[in-house]
Formats: C-alpha cells, sequence, structure tokens
C-alpha cells in the first residue's frame, strides 16, 4: 500500500537481518516522518524515504526507455559480464537479474562471496545446526554469545528474539535462560551474561574442540583452559537447548575461516545430548535473499557462472579476481551501488538500484528501495522469507527495470541469430 499521508502497519525493515517485521510507518506529505517501533539503525534505513530518481547514459540524463536500450546494448556487445546483487532489492529483482546473467552467460553474484563465503562452504561441507529466530525465542534456555553483543549491531535481536521476551517454553524471559558470553579478545559479549568466557583469538579453535570433547565425555586438555570452559561445557550439556549465536559479517569478530565450520561441529555434537542450534546474525539489505534465490534458481548460493550455457559454481572467481583479472569488460550492479568488492571504474559499468545515479558508472537507472517504495520478498537472517510492503510511492520499480533489460538483450540477440 502506497499514500500520501496516514499510517502504513506491519512494515518490514531491512535495516539489518533482524528485519524486523512490526514497525509503523507514519507518512505525511508523501514522506516518511516516522518509523514507529524502528530502532535507531532502522529508523536510519528507513530515513525521510526520499531518494533520487534519475536515469542517465553518456553522461546526460536521458529517459528510462533510452538508458535501457543503452544499457542492452552495452550488455550484449560486452565479452563478458558480471551481474553483481547488491543491496535493498527484492528477491523478485534479484530472480530477474539472474535471468540478465543467464542471458548474456555472464556470471553472477552478490556480497556474500566476499564477505561470509567461508560459512556458506562450511555448511556445504559440514551441514547446517540451524533454528528460526522463533525456535530461539521459544525454545533455548541457554544461549552462548560467541565473541559478539547483538546489540550493537543487531539492535532489537535482545528483545524480539532473544534473551529477554518470554517465550512458549521460557515463560519469565530472561529469568528462564543462561546467558554465555565468550569473549574472543576484544570482541565481547553481553556485558549482562550470567557466565563469561574469555579466550585470546589465537586459541579460539582449541577452545571450540576443548568443548566439544568435554561435553562429549572426553578430555582434550580441558584443564589448561581452566576451570571457567569446564563450567560453560558443564552448562551447555545441562541445558534443554542450546543456541550458539555468532555474527558472521566482516569486521565484528577477529577472522577466523574457520570459526564457522568449528561451532557447527559443537552444535552437532551438543545435540548428541540435547538440542542445540547454531546460528549467525547476518547484515540486512536482503543480502539473505541473494543468496536463497541463487541457489533456488542455479543450485548454489554465490559465485555462479552461465558460460557454458548452464550455471557452475566458481566460488574461487569471486568478482575481485575476476575484475582484476581482465576475464570481466561490463558489469551489471542491482541494487544499491555500495560496498562493491571490485572497482566500478575497471569496467563498463550499468547500475539499476537505489540511488544508482549516485555511483560514477556509465549507465545509471535510479530505483526505489525495497520495503520503503517497492513491494515484494526479502528474507531474514534465518532465511524465512518475509514479505515487503510499500508505503511510500516512489521511482521505478527495480524488478520491472531488470526484467524489461533482460527481455532486450534477449531480443538483440533473437535478431541476429
Amino acid at each position: 500500500m502506497t499514500q500520501m499521508s496516514g499510517l502504513v502497519e506491519h512494515v518490514t525493515c531491512l535495516g539489518c537481518g533482524c528485519s524486523c517485521d512490526d514497525i509503523v510507518v507514519a507518512v505525511r506529505d508523501g514522506r516518511i516522518a516516522e518509523a514507529r517501533g524502528a530502532c535507531a539503525l532502522g529508523a536510519s534505513w528507513f530515513g525521510d524515504g526520499r531518494v533520487p530518481a534519475i536515469a542517465r547514459a553518456g553522461g546526460s540524463n536521458v529517459s528510462i526507455d533510452a538508458a535501457i536500450d543503452a544499457a542492452a546494448a552495452l550488455l550484449d556487445e560486452a565479452r563478458r559480464v558480471l551481474v553483481f546483487l547488491g543491496t535493498d532489492i527484492s528477491c523478485e529483482t534479484q530472480r530477474a537479474a539472474v535471468e540478465v546473467a543467464d542471458t548474456v552467460r555472464g556470471v553472477v553474484d552478490g556480497i556474500s562471496s566476499s564477505s561470509v563465503a567461508s560459512g556458506i562452504l562450511a555448511a556445504q561441507r559440514r551441514g547446517r545446526v540451524s533454528a528460526t529466530l522463533g525456535e530461539i525465542r521459544n525454545r533455548a534456555d541457554c544461549i552462548v554469545f560467541w565473541g559478539t553483543d547483538p546489540s550493537a549491531r543487531y539492535p532489537r535481536y535482545a528483545s524480539r528474539y532473544a534473551p529477554e521476551p518470554a517465550g512458549l517454553f521460557l515463560p519469565n524471559g530472561r529469568r528462564s535462560r543462561t546467558i554465555v558470553a565468550v569473549d574472543i579478545g576484544g570482541a565481547r559479549g553481553p556485558a549482562d551474561a550470567d557466565v563469561r568466557l574469555e579466550v585470546p583469538p589465537e586459541q579460539e579453535l582449541d577452545t571450540i574442540a576443548a568443548l566439544r570433547a568435554s561435553v562429549a565425555g572426553r578430555s582434550l586438555g580441558t584443564e589448561r583452559f581452566g576451570p571457567a570452559l569446564a563450567d560453560v561445557a558443564r552448562r551447555l550439556a545441562a541445558a534443554r537447548y542450546v543456541a550458539i549465536v555468532y555474527d558472521a559479517e566482516p569486521g565484528a569478530l577477529p577472522a577466523q575461516p574457520a570459526r564457522a565450520e568449528s561451532l557447527t561441529a559443537l552444535g552437532q555434537g551438543l545435540n548428541a545430548g540435547t538440542r542445540a542450534c547454531v546460528t549467525p546474525l547476518r547484515g540486512g539489505g536482503n543480502r539473505i535473499g541473494a543468496e536463497a534465490v541463487l541457489t533456488w534458481q542455479t543450485g548454489y548460493p554465490m559465485t555462479v557462472d552461465f558460460s557454458r550455457g548452464h550455471p557452475r559454481f566458481r566460488p574461487d572467481d569471486g568478482p575481485r579476481a575476476l575484475v582484476d583479472a581482465g576475464a570481466i569488460d561490463a558489469a551489471l550492479v542491482v541494487g544499491r551501488p555500495l560496498g562493491l568488492p571490485f572497482a566500478i571504474d575497471a569496467v563498463h559499468t550499468v547500475a539499476v538500484g537505489p540511488a544508482a545515479s549516485d555511483a560514477a558508472c556509465e549507465i545509471a537507472i535510479d530505483t526505489g528501495v525495497a520495503g520503503v517504495h517497492e513491494g515484494g520478498t526479502a528474507f531474514r537472517m534465518d532465511d524465512l522469507p518475509l514479505p515487503l510492503s510499500a508505503p511510500l510511492p516512489g521511482p521505478p520499480v527495480a524488478a520491472d527495470i531488470v526484467r524489461t533489460l533482460a527481455q532486450r538483450i534477449g531480443a538483440r540477440r533473437a535478431r541476429r541469430s
């Protein structure tokens, strides 16, 4: 629903991976006057709803139709195209972008390959010990915050999911739960944790291995970690449901590529005697949706190559490597063009998405923001799909622009065949 003034309820915020869907947006004179219920991060993400609405090609403002024609010509004539899925677009737009990559036999990728690839590859090797945030809220009586305090980057995690709210089997909320903070160097867990375990970064994997051994009833030199580790292991083994929470996004924890796989192994070990899950915290902008759509459309969650006419998984050939090697001569960025893992001026670039005209690319078409000007679907950090509202009218819908672009490239190729 879009309107010039009034209240729009049940709006989903994509400011972080919590994707809170209980926001009430107050609209006044075609602008967002207030995002009720949103945290500071969410309020900043909504802003006042104003976005640029420009179509640009060859250094001049042009009609949207002319910009799409220019983009179709550039991508059709390129030797090899990278389609990059940015943030703040819906799954419907991501799906249309995959169609473009398939049409031009290019490579399609997103933010995940340069940020959380180690966790994705670990899941492919070892599997996942997953749960929805609702299950954690209702069942987890022992929550381990592994080197993270969600209040900084996921402000409403504690109040919506854990440890504060009452759950179906935890009627007393915070008092029903034991909170374990594992501090990895300077990356600290919540200040009000019931139990605290301090771990030097260089001993993180050894600590996880010692916990695995201890909960399995074996000793792996546990005594050298002190009584705190033995206490944590005892609490994990005695809990009815353990949730291990860590921040998968870059910058929160010291870099450790084996962390995700080791924590998954710990969760699997805990499930031999009780119930447990391992849940990564993820960023916003529907970046999880990109992994879901790619998996659904191609069978792979990132870095998919269509050059042979069928999808191939190329996790070692991410966007930066391809651009640096000169293997790509044109890129289509679909989404907000921020945080790109490659130099946008190193190749011919088309950008379609929110504030695309802010980027220094040859062709740009501004669109609305998914969840503000566009409806559709987005994924929460626990892979749960959520509907998006469109409380404001805005620039053209990104999915429509990208679908039209795919059709025009296909038409050009059909005329040549």
